[in-house]
């Protein structure tokens, strides 16, 4: 294990307190681990330039998603992230070296378990000194030193794309498994920044978010007080992107010889990457944004979606899609039924006027995550979930705490019986019964939108771009429903389905001793009955002859 070399009782007390906050993070043995591996056997501390060397990133190609223009200082910056990041938070010896104190205090100080405030603070302050370094302009002003300062100024469109991309970069450095021989994918994460802009720039109500093109190009400046009230509230899981680079940064320090060379950067496989975001409704980039909108267990199931390259099958946890099994209730429960983990469900939709006659194409995606699955009840059920305004714009409305309608999906009973008060047939969230803030007929043809004021379960806001206060109806083009609940969640539902395929085959079988002697059955009496009714007695007679 790594500790300091230093015999000086006053250091005891600070080397149990660094110790005691670095396992509150969990990283306390990966840290031992690291320092054993790279500190030097004759003066027992790491050198400050290699420990440097390690956290570089260096990528062959940087391939975006779609038509995204990457600008030309991002590749810079990147350059630069390593370097900046290790001066910033971990502080040398005399000697040009990092104790086990110093090495356990920089990941504390730049890991360690904070509040929001203060992880923004500090996510912002890489990105300022990251820029500086990289030779950029930066307006932001940070008043001291300390990760709870206030800071002042505001970063511009270009900025907050490449502050996103970063956070991107190093989660996908953190995570991603396989080596795609140093490319990059940057994934289309227009829909945050609309986001933001929207809600922090004066004339986010008027931007045309239908072209983000053209948006990008207006170089507008957030003010960094509404950006980080933005953030907290959008995106509150972006800071943990830095525990995730430094963990892999260490970890993969442990499989390299020495700790001189220069790391090799890891990433996920870019064709895979590719290829799920064109196929399906969740694109890596609304993956990503909906797992920063969550701080639970489901938020490392989304991510996987957003790092293909973790898994060898692509979209494995896709449990439906309309395009693929066919649009309507029943389709749809076929392939979720027995599945009861979480669920993040997609609708891509058009307004009927703009399917029409408008030569520009509105499509807007919306989604919501059930906890427990899909049930087939007439009444709402669910004890928590989230709606999410997906694209153009991103938004994530939870659960405001005064309601419990979170969910409804209702199918036709099996055995059909009268009812002279039909409950309604297809999918809701929010609201009430008849009343829903979101409702999806049967056949996955026409989903209603209502204004937020009709629902007390979840947070009020917009879900598509100039909705308005009057109902909406739209034409559903798309519809997919992803596991969030892993491994084992998928098994069971498995095993949930052969037994009814089993019972299935079983009731399909004719017992055919039933028929062998049809004058003794019951099915040909009461046919002779219908016939001729007093046929059954005249048997009777004859019998007992």
């Amino acid at each position: 294990m790594g500790a300091s070399s230093s015999t000086d009782n006053k250091e005891s007390p600070e080397k149990r307190e660094i110790e005691s906050l670095a396992a509150s993070t969990g990283a306390l043995p990966l840290l031992q681990r690291s320092f054993s591996k790279l500190a030097d056997s004759q003066t027992n501390t790491v050198s400050f330039q290699s420990f440097k060397q390690s956290f570089c990133l260096s990528y062959n190609t940087t391939t975006p998603e779609g038509n995204q223009k990457i600008p030309d200082s991002f590749p810079r910056l990147l350059e630069q992230l390593g370097s900046s990041l290790v001066d910033l938070f971990f502080v040398p010896e005399k000697g040009g070296g990092l104790s086990w104190v110093e090495f356990a205090k920089g990941y504390v100080k730049c890991c360690g378990r904070m509040s929001a405030s203060m992880s923004f603070n500090t996510l912002l302050r890489v990105f300022h000194v990251t820029s500086k370094n990289a030779g950029l302009s930066s307006k932001l002003e940070f008043e001291s030193d300390e990760s709870d300062c206030k800071i002042n100024g505001s970063i511009s469109t270009t900025e907050l794309l490449m502050f996103l991309w970063l956070c991107w970069t190093m989660s996908w450095d953190g995570r991603s498994t396989k080596s795609s021989d140093g490319e990059l994918f940057l994934p289309d994460i227009s829909h945050l920044v609309l986001s933001a802009l929207v809600s922090c720039t004066e004339s986010g109500d008027s931007l045309d978010v239908w072209d983000s093109a053209d948006v990008f190009g207006l170089e507008l400046e957030l003010p960094i007080g509404k950006f980080l009230t933005w953030a907290v509230t959008t995106i509150p899981s972006i800071t943990e992107c830095l525990g995730h680079f430094c963990n892999s940064r260490l970890q993969h320090s442990l499989s390299v010889e020495d700790g001189s060379g220069p790391s090799k950067s890891t990433g996920g496989d870019d064709d895979s990457a590719s290829k799920t975001s064109e196929n399906v409704l969740l694109t890596c980039g609304r993956a990503w944004a909906i797992s920063l909108a969550c701080k639970n267990t489901i938020n490392e199931e989304i991510l996987s979606s957003c790092f293909p390259g973790n898994t060898d099958e692509t979209n494995e946890h896709l449990l439906y899609r309309s395009k693929y099994h066919g649009k309507g209730m029943n389709r749809l429960w076929s392939n979720v039924q027995g599945y009861h983990a979480p669920v993040l469900v997609m609708v891509s939709a058009i307004s009927a006027e703009d399917y029409e006659g408008s030569s520009t194409e509105k499509k807007w995606v919306i989604g919501a995550i059930l906890q427990q699955g899909f049930e087939n009840k007439d009444t709402f059920y669910g004890s928590s979930g989230t709606l999410f305004s997906i694209s153009p714009v991103f938004h994530a409305f939870s659960s405001s705490g005064k309601e419990k309608n979170f969910v409804y999906s209702h199918l036709h009973p099996s055995g059909r019986v009268y009812d002279a008060n039909p409950k309604p047939v297809g999918i809701g969230f929010g609201g009430t019964q008849g009343n829903e803030r979101i409702f999806m007929d049967e056949d996955f043809s026409k989903i209603t939108i209502r204004h937020h004021a009709v629902d007390k379960t979840y947070q009020p806001g917009s879900l598509f771009p100039n909705q308005g206060y009057l109902q909406a109806e739209a034409l559903v083009l798309d519809v997919e429903a992803w596991a969030l609940g892993g491994k084992k969640a998928k098994d069971v539902q498995e095993a949930y389905k052969k037994r009814e395929e089993l019972f299935t085959d079983q009731r399909r079988k004719i017992d055919l001793k039933t028929f062998t002697n049809w004058e003794d059955s019951p099915e040909k009496m009461m046919m002779d009955m219908m016939g001729n009714p007093n046929a059954p007695s005249a048997r009777k007679e004859e019998r007992g002859k």
